[in-house]
């Protein structure tokens, strides 16, 4: 799989780019990140992107030009979906996630200040996804998430595959509580059950476990 990633500040993704489960699947060709800043498709000689809004609204507003023009370029090579990270988006979910890892190619676009020219969502946009109900400074760290969940679903990337397909979401619910040696931590034990090798019993008290934790917590999954 490529992400191809335009960002204005193709830096912020170096940290991310170089460790755990993202960096060991590009080193075994899993997939690739290709970082690309629009900023140097501005028709502008000072490679300015951004102008102040029609109709005297507050903040700055990146020019439709310089994003038509880079998603121009790589579109050139093959079609893919283009995704837009902003709040009025569809919240992002793990079966989104899922859906997404059937691409060979996917295309993120990382706006910044108010927002980007709606024309060039209009035009090149095919999907807009929000991490959820508040604003960030741009769709950087949206373009992260959204490349880890991805990239933990491909075939390979976790070494036991089965450890993403139980995860919160994957199936129903939130998932269940999780525990490692020692036995007790803190007088704090090891639920019984976990200890005694049945399996069919543990598979029983993670699903219990599961539902109680998502009425109590997220009740609005159950609808």
């Amino acid at each position: 799989m490529i992400f191809e990633v335009l960002s204005l500040f193709p830096d912020a993704f170096s940290g991310f780019l170089s460790s755990s489960i993202i960096s060991r699947a590009e080193k075994s060709k899993l997939l690739e990140v290709k970082l690309t800043d629009f900023r140097r498709f501005s028709s502008d000689k000072h490679h300015k992107v951004d102008d102040y809004p029609y109709g005297g609204f507050p903040g700055m507003v990146i020019q439709a030009q310089p994003i038509y023009d880079a998603l121009s370029e790589l579109l050139r090579t093959g079609n893919a979906p283009v995704v837009y990270f902003t709040p009025q988006g569809r919240p992002l979910t793990q079966k989104i996630l899922e859906s997404y890892t059937s691409y060979q190619r996917i295309i993120l676009l990382c706006g910044h200040y108010k927002e980007i020219d709606q024309r060039v969502r209009d035009l090149c946009v095919s999907d807009e996804i929000s991490l959820g109900d508040y604003v960030l400074s741009g769709g950087e760290i949206p373009a992260m998430a959204f490349m880890d969940g991805i990239c933990r679903l491909l075939p390979g990337a976790l070494s036991d595959i089965e450890s993403a397909h139980s995860d919160s979401f994957s199936k129903e619910g939130l998932g269940f509580p999780c525990y490692t040696r020692p036995d007790v931590f803190m007088g704090l034990a090891v639920p019984q059950v976990l200890c005694g090798g049945n399996h069919q019993e543990i598979l029983n008290w993670a699903i219990e476990q599961g539902k109680c934790l998502t009425r109590t917590r997220r009740p609005d999954l159950n609808k």
